[in-house]
């Protein structure tokens, strides 16, 4: 036992740190405090922040550029006589996220309710195969980025090379042009939805509705611009920005959506000719004869 006495775990008890440092000036202590202890006051915990926040965290428009957003596209589909769109909507602050996403969106929407239109004008023929026509998409893009930027800064140079003429009161930057250009387009976005229905009635209707809401818009905004020039000159300016306006219109609808007319026409003048034909070898037969 006197041996084994050795092997004996002897458990011994250690100061603190204070007494064992005591003497040393120079010791560096650690203390580890609880939090949990009731003199120290809790931590405010930090609370999780919810999805919304995160996601109105990383959005590109603020709630206000919303806002401005929404009320210049109900401003385009709204026109008041006397109302300039750029003062009462742009007020010197052009924006390119709106006229982007109604350029973008137009263009979807022509190419996807153009073969839906198509689709339906063919429904029913024994020999139709229904293939989807994906190079409609670049041909609408091509069609409406031209318009929307082009055409604003073609209109933007001559206000310019004007203004050094005749000193006009009223005068554009090239972002608020291009910004009236794509802001009017978004009346065309229902209006093109309309065109999915086979009657050319309600077709035409909807064409005429959305021409004449857009061509004010661009007709109140770019009057007041041009008014002060030559009156040649200002009838020549206004009445080339309506007629590319009725262009774009009638080029799409003519383009990307089919008509029964067209289709009844095309069989009518095919039978009519069988017939003719048929007729005409008849009576050739009938004067061998004699």
């Amino acid at each position: 036992m006197a041996a084994n006495s050795d092997f004996l775990l002897n458990f011994q008890e250690f100061d603190s740190s204070e007494s064992h440092l005591g003497g040393n000036g120079d010791a560096t202590t650690i203390s580890i405090e609880d939090t949990a202890a009731g003199s120290h006051k809790p931590q405010k915990q930090r609370r999780s922040a919810p999805v919304t926040s995160f996601e109105e965290d990383n959005d590109p428009l603020a709630n206000d550029d919303k806002t401005e957003v929404r009320e210049r596209i109900l401003g385009s589909l709204l026109p008041w006589p006397g109302k300039n769109f750029v003062h009462l909507y742009i007020r010197n602050n052009p924006d390119l996220y709106g006229p982007f996403w109604i350029c973008a969106t137009l263009v979807f929407v022509i190419a996807i309710c153009g073969n839906i239109s198509n689709f339906l004008v063919y429904l029913g023929k024994p020999q139709y195969k229904y293939v989807p026509e994906f190079q409609k998409v670049t041909i609408a893009a091509t069609a409406i980025y031209s318009y929307a930027w082009l055409v604003p800064l073609a209109l933007w140079g001559l206000l310019v090379w004007r203004n050094s003429k005749v000193m006009n009161i009223v005068s554009y930057s090239f972002l608020e042009i291009v910004c009236v250009y794509g802001y009017s387009l978004a009346v065309y976005i229902p209006a093109v939805v309309l065109w999915i229905i086979p009657y050319e009635a309600v077709r035409w209707f909807s064409i005429v509705v959305a021409l004449c809401l857009s061509g004010s818009v661009l007709v109140l905004t770019f009057w007041p611009a041009v008014r002060d020039d030559q009156r040649r000159v200002a009838v020549a300016i206004m009445t080339a920005i309506v007629s590319l306006h009725i262009l774009l219109a009638f080029g799409c609808k003519a383009y990307f959506f089919s008509t029964l007319e067209v289709e009844h026409t095309a069989v009518n003048a095919v039978v009519g000719h069988g017939t003719k034909s048929s007729l005409t070898m008849k009576m050739h037969r009938t004067n061998t004869m004699s």
